[in-house]
């Protein structure tokens, strides 16, 4: 349970750069697009390989690196509006258990 604990508080600690990660590693950007990434920047619609089949595959990542659940009916347009919305939802859902 205690390390369980820890790992909830490390993945609390480093949301951002999981997601940063998530869409590196989902969408196969290239390094300075991905740390370029800020919470002003638009995602879905502006980034070419963010489509509809790349959104249920970086959800399915998320709940997998963050330990989480994303319901059907959390998903929609605002959520992918930009990084700093993906972050903030990841973060909320992250949070304590």
């Amino acid at each position: 349970m205690a390390t369980q604990q820890a790992d909830t508080i490390a993945v609390q600690g480093d949301v951002t750069e999981a997601v940063r990660g998530v869409l590196a590693d989902v969408l196969a950007l290239r390094p300075a697009t991905a740390h370029g990434l800020n919470a002003n920047t638009p995602l879905f619609g502006h980034l070419a390989e963010l489509d509809s089949m790349a959104v249920a595959s970086v959800l399915t990542e998320l709940e997998d690196r963050l330990g989480i659940t994303i319901d059907d009916d959390e998903v929609d347009g605002a959520l992918f509006a930009t990084f700093g919305s993906l972050v903030a939802f990841a973060h909320a859902k992250a949070g304590p258990r």
